[in-house]
């Protein structure tokens, strides 16, 4: 991996695309990460000369990033859509009782503990949610998986399987259904053409609040310092 040079170095990720014309920078908000997109033919040497150039630029938003919010007891952490405290509790399960998440065990597990109760509701709530929107169109789901994804909230295949980002649990529970009323459309277009606005609207109306939440306060739910899958 290519590095900027200087106080501290900083490790630049390389993505060649056919898409891309020109350099082009980006500073991933979640992680710092600094990735330099350029076209299938350009050299290195040119992308890295382009880097330094742009190096306070790229110093500037490093330094404007927040730091991820730490998961322990505490903290607090958004639950469907949510803030919930997390607390130590008793016994072997964690339970929510009002806004306090109680977790018990090692505190050192905390932060594993949590994810792992966040993905089974996830899983939970994607699953209902994306078997009500198949049954409305008279489709059939082939399978539903949970990832970390940085880039989208869901995608779906031709064959009928969907992906969903399991954060979706910590953002409000409309948010949650509109992401799986859009995924469930494409079953029908797998595009989106002004035919696929028209099924998701038949299944969600008024979903253009839920897309401007999201991109409102999506990169904050990623921002949230959870190991990745």
């Amino acid at each position: 991996m290519p590095v900027l040079p200087g106080s501290p170095p900083i490790d630049v990720t390389l993505r060649r695309s056919a898409r891309s014309k020109r350099f082009s920078l980006r500073v991933r908000a979640t992680d710092g990460r600094v990735t330099l997109s350029l076209p299938l033919r350009a050299r290195e040497s040119e992308g890295m000369a382009f880097v330094a150039a742009q190096e306070g630029w790229i110093r500037n938003a490093l330094s404007k990033r927040k730091v991820p919010a730490m998961i322990a007891f505490g903290a607090q952490i958004p639950f469907e859509g949510q803030l919930r405290t997390l607390v130590q509790g008793t016994g072997r399960s964690i339970r929510l009782e009002g806004d306090s998440l109680f977790v018990p065990g090692d505190p050192m597990q905390v932060q594993a503990r949590v994810k792992a109760w966040l993905k089974v509701r996830a899983r939970d709530r994607l699953v209902a949610a994306s078997d009500h929107y198949a049954a409305a169109v008279g489709r059939k789901l082939t399978r539903i998986t949970l990832r970390d994804t940085r880039s989208r909230w869901g995608s779906c295949t031709a064959d009928g399987s969907l992906m969903y980002s399991w954060r979706l649990i910590m953002a409000p529970p409309s948010v949650l259904n509109y992401v799986a009323a859009h995924e469930v459309a494409h079953l029908l277009e797998m595009n989106h053409s002004d035919r696929f606005w028209a099924v998701v609207t038949q299944l969600y109306p008024n979903w253009q609040a839920e897309r401007v939440w999201l991109r409102s306060h999506g990169t904050a739910l990623q921002g949230i310092a959870f190991d990745t899958d």
